[in-house]
């Protein structure tokens, strides 16, 4: 089996701005999402939803040492919002599936992991 990862952009904005029901919503479609890759054979290794970026710590290291900055790494209305791993013998299912998370002008990326395969 392959690792991917699903990497999920998103406006932080405007989900902080979203209603109740909006977010059920949001979240009923991951339930479901998860629901059919167990279904269909894809094994979750991991994932979550990130914290909205102004959680965020920038660690460089500088001549004098570490540097930990406040803030998100690129500005933009964009950001990663959240992510899923996932173990698969079947790519193009899991493309398929990872459509049910794109939303409008929000694609999803889905990257191989670089890790070692499980036969």
């Amino acid at each position: 089996m392959s690792e991917y990862a699903i990497l999920l952009p998103g406006d932080e904005d405007a989900w902080a701005q979203s209603s109740a029901e909006q977010r059920e919503a949001v979240y009923a479609v991951h339930r479901e999402f998860t629901r059919l890759l167990e279904e269909r054979g894809h094994v979750v290794t991991g994932g979550a939803e990130l914290a909205h970026r102004r959680h965020s710590r920038v660690v460089r290291r500088g001549a004098d040492g570490v540097v930990v900055t406040e803030g998100p790494y690129a500005e933009g209305a964009e950001q990663l919002t959240g992510f899923y791993l996932v173990r698969t013998d079947d790519p193009d299912d899991l493309l398929q599936l990872a459509g049910m998370l794109a939303d409008g002008d929000a694609p999803v990326e889905v990257r191989p992991t670089t890790g070692e395969e499980e036969s």
